[in-house]
């Protein structure tokens, strides 16, 4: 293909993977409401605790709540068309791509994916209780009001569904470094000290200084994905010695 076919074939997938974004959107702006439900949920359950109606999620501006409504539709329709956008970005660079690098990445994805997507879930968990931990730390008496800004909060919740669900994957980034040839699994078994050691301050950064069942809930879970990827990577080390030696 030429270049100006290749920018066709291109601008036909952004169009495609764009259009399935839209329609995720819509799904998602119509489905928001009992999405922030769901995320206001440790704002009421501090409230009740407490017992007043001074904790709440605070909508400061006119157009505050379908600013909400929209990123939430936004982030839902992202997931949603996932295989809509994945499959384009994939059809576009598959054709260049010979068969064992075809393999690698359709290994890769089948994956990194699901460990996404647990990862997105064990930071759901954790969520509720970060918040509930740290307003425990707030002053009480007269005169003291606890609201929640709805973007800060919104970005909090974000931010850590997305850094939780991205360090999940990173264990299949250290087999793919081994089948690349770069890390060898000895190599990433002998560095086990350093890496606990890194999981460790990542599980202490991302969840609260108080809240230690999260932390070594996510510790835990990180370490075992780790020492999986070193004992796959000892295992594909392994096979490529027996077809070294066997090829003449």
């Amino acid at each position: 293909m030429s270049l100006g076919q290749h920018l066709r074939e291109l601008r036909k997938r952004l169009f495609i993977a764009a259009g399935g974004l839209v329609a995720g959107m819509i799904i998602g702006f119509i489905i928001s409401q009992p999405v922030i439900a769901l995320l206001t949920e440790p704002i009421a359950n501090i409230a009740a605790s407490n017992g007043d109606n001074y904790t709440a999620l605070n909508f400061n501006t006119v157009a505050s709540g379908f600013d909400l409504r929209m990123r939430i539709a936004f982030s839902i329709g992202l997931i949603i068309s996932a295989p809509v956008w994945l499959w384009q970005i994939w059809a576009f660079i598959m054709p260049g791509l010979t068969r064992k690098e075809v393999r690698y990445t359709i290994g890769f994805l089948s994956a990194a994916i699901p460990l996404f997507v647990g990862g997105l879930y064990v930071g759901w968990l954790i969520m509720p209780h970060m918040v509930e931990i740290m307003a425990m730390f707030v002053p009480s008496g007269r005169g003291v009001a606890q609201f929640y800004d709805y973007s800060t909060y919104y970005d909090f919740v974000f931010k850590l569904l997305l850094v939780v669900g991205i360090s999940f994957i990173t264990p299949v980034f250290l087999v793919a470094l081994n089948l690349s040839g770069i890390m060898t699994g000895r190599t990433i078994l002998k560095g086990w000290r350093v890496a606990i050691i890194v999981i460790v301050v990542f599980a202490a950064t991302a969840t609260p200084a108080a809240d230690v069942t999260s932390m070594l809930l996510l510790a835990g879970i990180l370490c075992v994905l780790y020492f999986a990827a070193a004992l796959l990577s000892l295992l594909f080390d392994r096979r490529k010695a027996k077809r070294a030696t066997v090829q003449p």
